[in-house]
């Protein structure tokens, strides 16, 4: 079976009315669940064999699961926007499910087709769609849709079942002090990823591999960490959970390529066209830390930010490391981030223009 009709059994026990609309007047990143997940199953000789919505729960796993003992893991990040008109709409949920399936290969994993996936979201928001928040305050629902490796045993080989779920958190700004330049850590002597690695895949431990360096950065009152190449640690390549841009003097954009190590972020992706459609040279190269630096001290860089599904674009004032800080953690947000941080955000939420037809329509 490739794609099995979604069963939904109803939650007996929903969050009161009055209890999910205080949590959606003040939401808190992860804190709080909607009522429901989406579950679906394949196995090895039979493919996908059922999808079901069901009430959100506890996952019953066996101790000998594959994924707790060798990693097969990969999620993704995608949100749900509340429109003025009351329609629920997501942001290239196709993209989306094409990377899971990039993950997929690379931690030998089933690939979920691509409309199974939409199809999932389209099925959560269905029984989900109170817990989508009002579009003030940036308030949207994060949906968290990921794959493991649930077959029962201990051998070292690919799992022969897996279990695709998802699940979604109503949520506000991801950095809670508005639009203030954050300061980051550098992270000399820790890599997250090396070539021929998982860097490219949204994988847990990708995520666990930056958390050493996340807490040596929280100590120094940073917000996010940053990884220079693991081979040489002269060259810039992502944060913890973000790309990252640089902004020259004359106009010119820069940012990290893809190698095969940096994680192919659908916003950076987006944020690559926007620039574009605005005329500005977009360079995508190898960018080394010292370069930072200099441009930083010489005025040739004047802006920096990151982005992600969860923060969208956040401005950058300082890379802090133990070997000295760059930057100015009072800087300003620079124009052009501000910019390109209201047209994508008003694109998401349905105020701007979408030339790319990138928003798709979960519910009406």
């Amino acid at each position: 079976m490739t794609n099995p009709t979604f069963k939904v059994t109803l939650s007996s026990n929903p969050k009161p009315d009055a209890e999910r609309e205080a949590i959606l007047e003040a939401p808190v990143f992860g804190a709080n669940l909607t009522d429901h997940m989406v579950v679906c199953v394949w196995q090895k000789d039979q493919g996908w064999t059922s999808a079901e919505v069901v009430p959100y729960g506890p996952i019953m796993m066996d101790p000998s699961a594959a994924v707790l003992h060798y990693g097969q893991e990969i999620f993704e990040g995608i949100k749900a926007y509340r429109h003025q008109d009351g329609s629920i709409h997501t942001f290239r949920p196709a993209d989306n499910a094409r990377r899971l399936q990039l993950s997929a290969r690379r931690m030998a994993l089933p690939e979920l087709p691509t409309e199974m996936f939409i199809e999932s979201l389209r099925q959560l928001i269905a029984v989900d769609g109170k817990w989508v928040p009002q579009p003030v305050n940036e308030k949207t629902l994060y949906i968290r849709p990921f794959e493991i490796a649930a077959e029962n045993f201990l051998g070292v080989r690919s799992a022969h079942r897996a279990e695709y779920r998802v699940i979604a958190s109503p949520v506000g700004p991801y950095f809670t002090g508005g639009l203030k330049p954050i300061s980051i850590w550098l992270a000399l002597g820790s890599a997250r990823a090396g070539k021929g690695g998982t860097g490219e895949a949204k994988t847990g431990g990708n995520y666990a591999a930056s958390l050493m360096a996340q807490n040596e950065g929280y100590e120094q009152g940073c917000s996010q960490v940053l990884f220079l190449d693991p081979e040489t640690e002269t060259y810039i390549e992502e944060l913890g959970g973000m790309n990252v841009f640089f902004v020259f003097k004359d106009g010119r954009v820069v940012t990290p390529d893809l190698d095969g190590t940096i994680l192919r972020g659908i916003t950076r992706d987006s944020l690559c066209q926007l620039i574009r459609d605005r005329g500005l040279e977009l360079e995508e190269r190898r960018i080394a830390i010292d370069e930072v630096k200099a441009g930083l001290e010489s005025g040739e860089i004047v802006e920096m930010f990151a982005c992600g599904t969860a923060a969208v674009i956040t401005p950058i004032g300082e890379f802090k490391s133990k070997n000295g800080n760059i930057g100015n953690p009072n800087a300003e947000p620079g124009e052009l981030t501000v910019s390109l941080r209201k047209e994508l955000t008003g694109i998401q939420y349905g105020t701007v223009e979408d030339r790319h037809n990138w928003m798709f329509k979960l519910s009406d």
